[in-house]
């Protein structure tokens, strides 16, 4: 079931590859993604010292948060990755050009993970092409309905 999805990293990367990470969060972080107080519009993952971080995501705190806890609504936030998966990753990163982007944050038995995907960017004319080819298949639906 998903919480919150990035449509903007579908417009602007070809998504090559999927990953599902998870997460290090907080008390107050975990009630409020559950609430639906999470934004993953300028998020964007990076590889540090052999660790990967979501950086820019944005988690809401519920006014009634603890009293005792200052909410940091856009901290920094440990992926949780196989270390065979997290080489991948740095080595494609690093030598073949790639971005890491979260595509969306679900639940999974239970618990909260992000989908996180390999990604190459988007030249203007890809982005043109690929809403051109949205808009016939749309036009094509809305031929086909008139139709029947």
């Amino acid at each position: 079931m998903s919480i919150a999805d990035n449509k903007k990293a579908f417009h602007e990367y070809f998504i090559e590859e999927r990953y599902e990470a998870g997460l290090v969060l907080e008390g107050w972080e975990v009630k409020a993604i559950r609430a639906g107080r999470v934004q993953l519009k300028e998020a964007y993952v990076v590889v540090k010292k052999g660790e990967v971080w979501l950086l820019g995501c944005h988690v809401s705190p519920l006014p009634t948060a603890s009293t005792h806890v200052k909410p940091d609504p856009v901290r920094t936030r440990k992926l949780l990755l196989h270390a065979e998966e997290i080489k991948r990753l740095i080595g494609k990163v690093e030598r073949a050009g790639y971005t890491l982007v979260p595509l969306d944050l679900h639940y999974a038995k239970g618990r909260i993970k992000v989908e996180i995907g390999l990604a190459k960017g988007k030249k203007l004319h890809d982005k043109r092409a690929a809403e051109k080819e949205r808009e016939w298949q749309r036009e094509k639906a809305r031929l086909i309905r008139q139709r029947s």
